[in-house]
């Protein structure tokens, strides 16, 4: 299956830029979520990029979800130059340049404010395209989700660490895996395609994300349970071709990083508004928990291993904390 929507992505994209000229203009934007202007962040940026390109005389379109292929094949079409812009997860954008990685830290950043602030103050965006744009990609956009990620899962109330124990958890890659042996349970990884059938069928218990995720993809039928854990920024990368943004003229590049500055303030006016969303995962039939400061500080202490034994390096991690003026 995995290979055949790779193939469809592949010929369609390649068909697309070897047809008519009008069409081999046209900006393909492969997006990750529904087209839900109210609660996804990604689409609020993809679609606000997209309108400013089309209001400015350049040719854009929307590809839904799916359409060109999973998160490896739209990577790799973008670092081609047979996709001009996805909307991908961070393991894309860490496989070429492992720095990025440093966005899911567990409790290192203060506040989403402090994420920005490092990237676009601290230069740490600028950094991470050093390792990326020569390998064909380009990050052109960190898109908030809403606020830090907590623990959904199908089971029980978690309170503390120790409730951890008992679960398996879908993890996006070994970083989460490591996250969650820190914390005393197990992971393993799953693709978003796969996971509710997995949750169902008892092959994970869980997994990290976001408090709006099973609200916009459906999951509050067999996701019961949610902790405020706060862990990390809940963010995904909006990455570009570098051919294809190094071969725009002088005027279209200007173009594309004006929808760069407006898409990115839109996903940021978006999330100031995010209000609510607790309430409406409990309306949805989710248990809401709040952990204690004791339990808040326990994972946070316990989250620490991640510092030295995930994938970001020693210099990297000095490198992030000095984007942070710490």
């Amino acid at each position: 299956m995995r290979l055949k929507k790779w193939l469809l992505g592949t010929l369609l994209t390649t068909a697309m830029a070897l047809s008519a000229p009008a069409l081999a203009q046209s900006v393909k934007v492969a997006l990750d979520s529904p087209q839900d202007l109210e609660n996804s962040g990604t689409y609020v940026w993809a679609h606000t990029f997209v309108e400013h390109l089309k209001a400015n005389g350049m040719e854009a379109e929307e590809f839904q979800r799916g359409a060109l292929g999973e998160e490896s094949e739209r990577l790799d079409q973008v670092s081609q130059g047979l996709l001009e812009v996805s909307m991908s997860d961070v393991k894309s954008g860490g496989s070429l340049n492992s720095l990025v990685f440093g966005v899911y830290l567990p409790y290192f950043f203060d506040d989403l404010a402090q994420v920005d602030k490092a990237l676009y103050e601290g230069g740490m965006l600028a950094k991470i395209n050093e390792g990326t744009t020569p390998k064909g990609v380009r990050i052109i956009g960190f898109t908030h989700l809403g606020r830090p990620a907590g623990i959904f899962n199908t089971k029980k109330a978690i309170t503390s660490v120790a409730d951890m124990a008992d679960l398996r958890m879908r993890a996006l890659d070994e970083i989460q895996i490591s996250l969650f042996e820190s914390w005393g349970s197990k992971g393993t990884i799953v693709s978003w395609s796969e996971v509710p059938n997995a949750l169902q069928t008892g092959v994970a218990d869980g997994y990290l994300n976001p408090p709006f995720v099973p609200l916009l993809f459906g999951h509050t039928g067999f996701i019961k349970h949610y902790t405020d854990a706060g862990t990390s920024p809940s963010v995904r990368l909006a990455i570009a071709s570098e051919d294809w943004y190094q071969g725009l003229s002088d005027e279209k590049r200007k173009t594309v990083d004006a929808a760069i500055d407006a898409a990115n303030k839109a996903n940021r006016a978006w999330l100031e508004k995010r209000v609510g969303i607790f309430q409406a995962l409990e309306k949805a039939g989710v248990t809401v928990t709040e952990l204690s400061p004791e339990a808040r500080a326990e994972f946070r202490e316990k989250s620490k291993a991640v510092y030295t034994s995930g994938p970001v390096s020693a210099e990297q991690l000095a490198a992030w904390n000095a984007a942070v003026g710490r």
